[in-house]
């Protein structure tokens, strides 16, 4: 019994750090397919994202009213339908000015890969965001609602989803 534990726990352990392992080289290749320039925009995992304290928070509003002004035409006016064409979690890196100087996905839809690709040029040609102030250089999560005509709002300020 005692043998049969123990070779689960060495099993799970080695199956863990295989794990980080893998993570680990993920990781190194996304930030060299980030530093290539016209390098294909990929989901990324194992990145540190900012903790959403009350002023990240406060800056991604600005930085979503930021986006809603530079795109007017773009926004979907209302309330969102029940199922939107794509879901898309953006994680936006800025620097201590508000430069974009990357954007990663922590989800992305497998049904429009199309999406993620726009979203990250938006978000470029956005840039700069307004200027962080204090919080400074920092990562920050948000979730592009995006309808199939190109349409988006995001979650920070959606103004909800209809029932039907």
């Amino acid at each position: 019994m005692k043998h049969t534990l123990a070779l689960a726990l060495i099993s799970a352990a080695i199956g863990l750090a295989g794990c980080s392992a893998i993570q680990e080289r993920k990781s190194e290749a996304a930030k060299e397919a980030a530093a290539t320039p016209g390098a294909p925009v990929e989901e990324t995992t194992g990145r540190t994202i900012t903790a959403q304290t009350p002023a990240v928070r406060a800056y991604r509003k600005l930085g979503a009213q930021h986006i809603y002004k530079t795109y007017p035409k773009r926004i979907y006016k209302g309330k969102i339908p029940p199922l939107v064409y794509a879901v898309v979690v953006t994680e936006t890196d800025i620097d201590a000015s508000g430069k974009v100087t990357g954007v990663h996905f922590s989800r992305t839809p497998s049904h429009a890969p199309e999406v993620p690709p726009m979203i990250a040029d938006l978000i470029q040609q956005a840039s700069p965001l307004p200027n962080p102030g204090k919080i400074g250089a920092h990562t920050y999560v948000d979730t592009w609602l995006w309808d199939r005509g190109g349409q988006f709002q995001l979650d920070t300020l959606t103004q909800g989803q209809r029932s039907r």
